[in-house]
C-alpha cells in the first residue's frame, strides 16, 4: 500500500498519543499530509498541553502540522478545517478519535461530567464532520482527485464496544460512543451521492484507558493483561485500509479490530415480532415469545475476554 494516500489531507483528533498517534503515523507513511489535532488534556478532559501536538507533528516530519485546541466547539472545528485547506490544500480524511472518560454509576454521576463527555466524544465529531463534509463536497464539484469523480473522502469514527454492549459505570462514555455510531450511519447516507464514505471502528488496544483500569476481580485483571499486549498499530492498519482507494465501496459499516483480528459487527435490526393483544397481557407475551432471544447483560469486557491474536 506504499504511497496510496499521496495527495490526501487528513485531520486526526487525539493524534498526540496512543491510537490517534498510530493512525497519524500510518497515514503519513502512506503519503498523506496530517493535522495532529490534540489539546493534550488528561483522560478526564482536564488541563491541556500544546506540546503534545507539537512534539508529535515534529516527529512525523514535514507532512504533519500541529493543532492544539479542543475541537469541542463549532467555531474551532471550522477553523481547523479552514487551516487544512489553507495550509495543505484541502481536506480528504477525518478521523474522530479524541475521547475523554468520566466514569460513575448512573445513580452517582455528576450531570456536568455527562455534559463534558457528550460534548467531547459526540458533539465534537459532529462539528468536525459538519465543517469538513461541506468542503469535501465542494472539492468534488471542483474536480479534486481527478475527473473520475471525487472518491477521496473518508470519515472514520472511533467508537467503542462499550457503546455496543455497555459497561458498568460508563453511562456517558457508552452513550456518546453509541451516538457516534448513529452519526456514522447518517453521515454515510448523507454523503453517499458525493462518494464520501463513513465508517466506525471499535478498537481493542493498549491505550491510556486500559493503562488506568483498576481491576476489581480476576476477570478484569485478565482482561487488562490481554489488552496491554495489543499494539495500537493494528487499529491504524485498519483505519488506513479504510482510507485507501480500494475501500471506496465500504461505507456505513461497523468494524472492530483486536490485534490481527478484524470483526464485522451486525447492526440492530428486528429479529422477531408478535401481534400484541390486550395491554395488560403484553408483558407476559413478550416474555413467552421473545424471552429466549432477549440480549443478556454481558459487558464488553466479558464479551471480549479471550486471548487476542497479535
Amino acid at each position: 500500500m506504499t504511497g496510496t494516500l499521496e495527495g490526501r489531507v487528513a485531520i486526526v483528533t487525539g493524534a498526540g498519543r496512543g491510537i490517534g498517534r498510530a493512525i497519524a503515523e500510518a497515514l503519513v507513511a502512506q503519503g498523506a499530509s496530517v493535522i495532529v489535532a490534540d489539546n493534550g488534556a488528561s483522560i478526564g478532559g482536564d488541563g491541556g498541553d500544546p506540546q503534545v501536538a507539537h512534539e508529535t507533528a515534529t516527529a512525523l516530519g514535514k507532512k504533519a502540522l500541529p493543532f492544539a485546541e479542543s475541537v469541542a466547539s463549532p467555531g474551532v472545528a471550522k477553523h481547523l478545517v479552514e487551516l487544512a485547506v489553507k495550509q495543505l490544500g484541502g481536506i480528504d480524511i477525518v478521523v474522530n478519535n479524541a475521547a475523554i472518560l468520566r466514569d460513575a454509576f448512573v445513580f452517582r454521576a455528576d450531570p456536568r461530567d455527562w455534559d463534558a463527555v457528550i460534548r467531547n466524544n459526540l458533539s465534537a465529531p459532529f462539528y468536525l464532520i459538519n465543517a469538513a463534509s461541506a468542503v469535501m463536497r465542494e472539492q468534488g464539484k471542483a474536480g479534486r482527485g481527478g475527473s473520475g469523480g471525487y472518491d477521496w473522502g473518508r470519515i472514520i469514527n472511533i467508537v467503542s464496544s462499550a457503546g455496543l454492549y455497555g459497561n458498568l459505570g460508563q453511562a456517558a462514555y457508552a452513550s456518546a460512543k453509541a451516538g457516534l455510531f448513529g452519526l456514522t450511519r447518517v453521515t454515510a447516507m448523507d454523503l453517499a451521492r458525493a462518494q464520501i464514505t463513513a465508517n466506525a471502528v471499535a478498537p481493542f488496544a493498549r491505550t491510556r484507558v486500559t493503562d488506568i483500569i483498576q481491576p476489581a476481580n480476576e476477570a478484569q485483571k485478565t482482561y487488562k493483561e490481554r489488552a496491554l499486549k495489543i499494539g495500537a498499530h493494528h487499529v491504524a492498519h485498519l483505519v488506513t485500509a479504510l482510507c485507501s482507494p480500494a475501500a471506496k465501496g465500504i461505507t456505513g459499516q461497523l468494524l472492530g479490530v483486536r490485534g490481527r483480528e478484524v470483526f464485522l459487527f451486525g447492526q440492530p435490526r428486528p429479529i422477531a415480532k408478535l401481534e400484541a393483544g390486550a395491554p395488560e397481557g403484553l408483558a407476559q407475551e413478550l416474555a413467552q415469545k421473545f424471552g429466549d432471544r432477549f440480549t443478556d447483560l454481558t459487558t464488553d469486557l466479558e464479551a471480549f475476554n479471550t486471548e487476542p491474536v497479535v
